[in-house]
This record gives structure tokens, sequence and C-alpha cells, in this order.
């Protein structure tokens, strides 16, 4: 007699916890691994009939027909480049949250959202403005890939696979920690998606206990680390939780995130005309990096609707990058995709979504 416990998403169990889940019910936690890689060669039922007869009893009683019900794409806005792919998505409860697919020469990445919304307040995002609705779940997370690549499987087109995600859409994904890392086990499991760890960022706004954390658990992912500002004063204005994690305690625990795991780290920098982007922002940064593996994505500002700032000009943003080089500091300046669409950085949450969310 199989036990009948709440039905849960099964993509929201890593290997390890649908083992355990299927031993607690009767079932050998060998069969584990013909259901895991069921519910990874698609989005449709599962097979029932190719299960080992025990598996296929408890599928039956315990699993619903569709085992993750992915989330419905209320928009999908395409770059008149043809490079990336906005998706509006309706969650189950009718929350939204916007996802990002792109392309580049040889693949794809998807930029994934780990939140309805944000409680950071970063002033010149669209995210922040709009404030924090409630944190994703695992599935919900995973749900998101699986959706953009369905759609791009679909789409039958060429550039290559999707190998890379960076969790840079809604949301501050150290804030979402425990559900994150266990969405990030499943999606990086041999046995399943097998997307490798080194292809996967996460970005942050600096929550340090989150990153001596990740530090500590030996996470295998890339860490990018925001920053805008290189001076508390600067810092504050821009980012407010720098109240509770001053400048200085993130720049400490980045020093030690370094030394624990040899990783280098990406900073992130936006650059807003005439608020940080002059050759002394720069010198500053590089004398507050100096010491730390770092590599500093530079990106121009974005437009929001909540927020008066101006994209420099490439002028400024060439003589920062010149200063960064002159000190010995690594950076790009990240190339501006999906900006028609609105899918650029710090642009997730528009007015549309608020719109889709009612009723």
């Amino acid at each position: 007699m199989f036990c009948t416990t709440a039905r849960e998403p099964l993509h929201g169990l890593t290997y390890a916890m649908l083992e355990a889940r299927l031993s607690a019910s009767g079932v050998a936690p060998v069969h584990a691994r013909p259901l895991w890689n069921a519910l990874y060669r698609g989005a449709g039922p599962l097979a029932h009939a190719s299960f080992p007869p025990p598996l296929r009893r408890w599928v039956e009683e315990q699993v619903a027909p569709v085992p993750l019900p992915l989330p419905g794409i209320v928009a999908d806005d395409r770059s008149s480049d043809g490079l990336t792919r906005k998706f509006l998505l309706r969650l189950e409860d009718g929350q939204t949250v916007e996802s990002v697919l792109m392309r580049y020469r040889d693949r794809y990445t998807a930029c994934l959202s780990t939140q309805a919304g944000c409680a950071m307040g970063c002033v010149f995002c669209a995210t922040g403005q709009a404030g924090f609705v409630r944190h994703l779940r695992p599935e919900e997370i995973v749900a998101q890939f699986l959706t953009l690549r369905g759609e791009l499987e679909a789409a039958g087109e060429g550039g290559g696979s999707l190998r890379n995600i960076v969790l840079m859409g809604m949301g501050e994904p150290l804030h979402n920690y425990d559900a994150v890392m266990q969405a990030l086990e499943i999606i990086t499991d041999p046995r399943g998606i097998n997307l490798a760890p080194r292809h996967i960022s996460i970005s942050t706004v600096g929550v340090i206990p989150a990153i001596r954390r990740l530090a500590a658990e030996g996470r295998p992912y890339n860490l990018a680390v925001s920053l805008h500002g290189a001076s508390e004063e600067e810092r504050l204005a821009l980012v407010p939780v720098s109240r509770r994690w001053p400048l200085g305690e993130l720049v400490d625990a980045c020093r030690a995130y370094h030394r624990q795991t040899g990783r280098r780290i990406l900073f992130g920098w936006t650059l807003i005309a005439g608020v940080n982007d002059a050759p002394e922002h720069a010198e500053r940064l590089g004398a507050l990096l100096k010491g730390i593996d770092a590599h500093v994505n530079l990106i121009p500002l974005n437009p929001t609707g909540g927020y008066g700032g101006a994209t420099p000009a490439r002028e400024a943003s060439d003589r920062f990058q010149a200063v960064l080089h002159r000190v010995g500091i690594p950076s790009t300046v990240r190339q501006r995709r999906g900006i028609d669409v609105a899918a650029g950085c710090g642009q997730l949450r528009q007015a549309r979504q608020a719109a889709a969310t009612v009723g």
C-alpha cells in the first residue's frame, strides 16, 4: 500500500530527494532513475507504460498527469535584431515573471528570475522599483529553463544549444538561497539536464551572509557582485541595501570568498552619466578591488520609467575602461541586448507584466 502524501511537483525535488520520496512510499529508490529520465525528456505526461510496475502504480496514485505545469506564456517579445526573446510567464497562482533567451554566435543563454519582484530596491532597476512579491519555488526556476529550452527546440533555430544560465532576471538570487541552490542542483545533475556548473552565473547585489555561505559550501557556480559605487556614500545612493550590508564589509566578504574558493569574481557596474562614470570613479573602483581576482562588467544604463538617469556616451565608457586597464583590472563593456523590447539588464518587470497579473 502506497502512502498518500500531498502531491508536490516532482521537478522541485533533487535526485536524492526523489529517491527519499520513493523510499518513504515503499518504492525501491533504484526506480528514481527511470522517473528522473522521463521528467527531463520533455514537458508532457509521464510515459507510465514504460515504468516498472511498482513505479507505475506510484506515479498513477501520487503524481498528476503532467508533473510540472509549465508557466503560461503571456507574451513573447523579440528584439529587432533577432538575437533576444523576452518571455512574460504566468505562474500557477497568477503571478508573472520575465525570462530572457539570448542568442550568441554558437550558443544560447537563458536569463532566469528567482523572485517575483525584488526587495533590494536598486533605484535604476525596474524590478526593484516594483517591490517584492514573493520568492520563486525551485520548480518554478527549473520550469523557466525548461520553457525556454522547449521554445528554442520548437523554433528549430540555428545558433547552438542552450548552454548558459545567468540568474540576473527578476529578484535577488541570494535572498532566495535555498530554493535557488535546489533548482541549480536539479539543472546541473548529470543524469538529467546536465548543464555544466561553470556555465551558470549567480548575480547578487551583495547579500554578505549568503556570499560567505556560498564559499563555505563550495558551490561551483560563478559569482557576480553588483557594486555601482566605490564609496559608501556613492553606493548607498544607488543601492539602498548598502545600509544593511556596507561596501567595506561586502568587499571583505568577496576577498574571503576568493581566498576560500580561488574563483574569479565578476563585478557589475552600471554606468550612469554624471553619477558614476568619471575617471575618478574608475580609480576608486580599481583601488577597491586591488588584490582580488576580478573582472568588471561595465553596463551602460538601460532606461526605465522610474529612474531619470542617463546612459553615458561611449567616450565616457571608454575612458572608464581605460583607467581600469591602467590599474590592472580587466573589464568588458557589456553588449546591449534587447533594449527595444525592455529585455536589458535592469529593465525586467514592465507595465504589461503588471497588467497581466490582474485577474
